[in-house]
């Protein structure tokens, strides 16, 4: 799989490292924002460093209970984190978590981001899916129900893994009758979910190789791994760690985190593990 960024084709055959950048005061893990100006360069820094692909940068918290943040505030936030993160790296492959179409198209247009990361997958802005169309960027896709702030609450499913699987079936192709071709998807793991209902989906991961999409997961830190191994949100990397190897085993190719050194480590591991697998002769091809 490859995805067109700024012109040049990116290998996600080679699974990829998102390094969070959250511009806000209240992302659920608090070592992960940053609102300062020497903060987000050095955050901006730190990705790129310990080997991170792409950096997602957001200005609106998706947590259960997250403050409403107006349009207004959540673009200013944005200029102001990407002005600085463009200046310290200006080749940085970008990709802007919103749901909101006027935000995604500034930020691609004044500001060179190359990705549209949209927790909503088009249900809260109905210009998202137009204006990813005529940006041509990738398009991340997410499952969700309602709102972050109330989707904990809808977890009834008739077959969990099939209304998912149809609800990217159907995304994809009305994506693609809209002109945008590059679509990404991501699970959506602690969202509209249960703990056991998020592992459901970990463990039948393999089954979105049927949409032959790249596949996006994002557990770093989460209350899936909480929950299950008793730990803080602070102490939950091993968690992490474990499930991000997993995932890859099933066909994840982009890993979300926040920390990206430990998630290259996992991916160099994996890919060494997957290489020594190969019959001799194909391991130079």
């Amino acid at each position: 799989m490859t995805a067109n960024i700024k012109g040049e084709l990116m290998d996600l055959d080679s699974p990829k490292v998102m390094g969070i950048l959250n511009i806000t005061p209240d992302s659920f893990y608090a070592g992960s924002r940053r609102q300062s100006e020497k903060d987000i360069a050095c955050r901006t820094v730190q990705i790129l460093e310990e080997g991170g692909d792409i950096i997602d940068v957001g200005a609106y918290s998706s947590r259960p209970q997250a403050a409403y943040v107006s349009e207004e505030e959540e673009i200013e936030r944005l200029r102001f984190g990407l002005e600085i993160l463009f200046r310290e790296a200006p080749q940085a492959v970008v990709s802007i978590d919103t749901f909101r179409a006027n935000i995604a198209r500034e930020c691609v247009e004044k500001f060179g981001a190359a990705i549209i990361n949209d927790i909503s997958a088009g249900e809260l802005d109905a210009r998202m899916w137009d204006t990813a169309a005529e940006l041509q960027v990738p398009y991340i896709a997410m499952h969700m129900r309602g709102t972050p702030q109330n989707s904990r609450e809808q977890i009834q499913y008739e077959n969990l893994m099939q209304d998912i699987l149809l609800y990217f079936a159907e995304k994809v192709g009305k994506l693609n009758e809209k002109g945008v071709n590059d679509v990404w998807i991501d699970p959506g793991f602690g969202f509209s979910k249960t703990t056991d209902q998020n592992y459901e989906i970990l463990s039948n991961l393999e089954q979105f190789a049927i949409l032959e999409r790249p596949l996006l997961v994002g557990f770093s830190r989460k209350t899936m791994i909480r929950e299950v191994a008793g730990v803080s949100t602070e102490n939950a990397l091993t968690g992490t760690i474990a499930l991000n190897m997993f995932a890859l085993t099933k066909g994840a190719c982009i890993l979300r985190v926040h920390d990206v050194k430990e998630a290259v480590q996992t991916v160099s591991i994996f890919s060494k593990i997957i290489h020594s697998s190969l019959p001799e002769g194909s391991k130079n091809n």
